[in-house]
């Protein structure tokens, strides 16, 4: 029996795409936190854009690792098949 892939492989580049709904749901709300975090942004305080770059990176991190394992394996590709 064969995984449901949630990400497929892009056709030129490195990288994926999401290809199911469940890979559609992760990418949503990775974009959705983001967004929140980047209006939680205080342009008075110093600590914050240090703070909002620490939860992009662990955001960015988990999504990464989510694809690397619901994925096809990553590799340069060049089109065709």
């Amino acid at each position: 029996m064969t995984k449901k892939l949630w990400f497929r492989a892009k056709r030129y580049g490195w990288g994926w795409t999401p290809s199911t709904w469940e890979g559609w749901l992760v990418v949503i709300a990775s974009i959705l936190l983001i967004i929140f975090y980047s209006t939680q942004l205080d342009k008075s305080s110093k600590q914050i854009p240090y703070l909002f770059f620490i939860r992009i990176a662990i955001i960015v991190s988990v999504l990464i690792f989510i694809c690397y394992k619901k994925g096809e394996k990553p590799g340069w590709r060049w089109g065709g098949k």
